[in-house]
């Protein structure tokens, strides 16, 4: 086993986990309508549920184990793969090279994404070069989860897409498989015994349409709508957790929700172990201009009854790229120049975090 996802201590019985939907993925599948407005549900509400039956467990601990191949290389080797401070977020991710707020406090955590269009495209490189243990991999293991993930994404996809009541095939044309996107795998590890109350990554909402994630820990939590408490997500062996980012709120008129989420030191005596979290980030198509599909009734009814600044935060009209580009740059450690570089990484958080 890569990682230490087995004999790691329970979730604490004094800590309370906010309670999360389970959908059956095979369910969504086989287009039960029961669990199609389950999914429903969970998407206009908390933004967040699980996802059993994905068939997918294994991927993601293979993931893993590809990220701790990567981190035991020399940081001088690490950083030629460097993600650098442009906006890009493909290859790797030192130590304290993230804000985690605004007062420029460096994150805690490494990282390493592979751009959705390498990992489907090798070994023909369409976004840029990674280290060779990468490269090795990609056949293996890189390659088949993102491939996993892409399937799963565009399930969820098309039953929000008919949820909407948009035209058939409305949202996954922004989501083209070979279009270049900002879709990515990120694999992050969190080291052990961080200091309590330390954020590991801070507040924000997800900048992109769908993200699937699995931890080996706690540390997650989510900010509910209406609250202003932090409450956490336990992970349960075998499921996802997935979550609406801002792309999917915007086209949707604000109907699904991109909720705020953080990572601080997981509970308990958990958090005794370093902490890895693997993810896959669905976004739109490069060039996809983000703004409410207001050819569904559904959305242009309920995107009409927001106040007028609401309305303008979810119609930025800017494209995808530019969207996501932005945030991440203002996020990077090096280009932190106050406050104001905190708030010019901020999506729909509207002012929460």
């Amino acid at each position: 086993m890569p990682v230490p996802v087995r004999e790691l201590p329970e979730w604490p019985s004094n800590v309370e986990a906010h309670p999360l939907l389970v959908i059956d993925y095979q369910l969504l599948k086989a287009g039960d309508e029961t669990e199609i407005n389950r999914l429903w549900e969970a998407g206009t509400n908390l933004g967040f549920w699980y996802l059993k039956n994905h068939g997918a467990e294994q991927d993601f601990v293979a993931m893993w184990g590809m990220g701790e191949e990567v981190f035991k290389l020399p940081l001088e080797e690490k950083m030629k793969y460097e993600q650098g401070d442009e906006g890009l977020s493909f290859g790797y991710k030192a130590v304290g090279h993230y804000i985690v707020d605004a007062a420029g406090n460096p994150d805690p955590v490494e990282g390493v994404n592979v751009a959705k269009d390498d990992a489907l495209s090798y070994p023909k490189v369409s976004r840029r070069e990674y280290p060779t243990v990468i490269n090795e991999l990609m056949g293996p293991v890189v390659t088949p989860f993102v491939e996993k993930c892409v399937d799963i994404s565009n399930t969820m996809i098309g039953i929000f897409n008919d949820k909407l009541g948009l035209p058939e095939g409305a949202l996954a044309k922004l989501h083209g498989r070979n279009d270049f996107s900002a879709s990515e795998t990120r694999t992050i590890k969190a080291p052990a015994n961080l200091t309590p109350g330390k954020l590991a990554i801070g507040g924000h909402t997800d900048f992109g349409t769908l993200s699937l994630l699995v931890n080996n820990l706690g540390g997650l939590q989510v900010l509910p709508p209406g609250t202003t408490e932090w409450s956490y997500v336990r992970p349960l062996p075998g499921h996802m957790i997935c979550n609406v980012g801002d792309t999917l709120t915007m086209f949707s008129g604000g109907l699904l929700n991109s909720n705020i989420h953080r990572v601080v030191p997981p509970p308990g005596s958990q958090s005794k172990y370093d902490r890895w979290s693997q993810v896959y980030f669905t976004r739109p198509a490069d060039n996809a201009p983000l703004l409410p599909l207001l050819e569904s009734p559904i959305i242009s009814k309920a995107f009409n009854k927001l106040s007028p600044e609401r309305q303008a935060s979810l119609s930025p009209g800017v494209t995808s790229w530019d969207w996501f580009t932005r945030r991440q740059k203002n996020y990077r450690t090096k280009n932190h120049k106050g406050a104001d570089t905190w708030a010019a990484n901020r999506g729909t958080e509207q002012g929460r975090a």
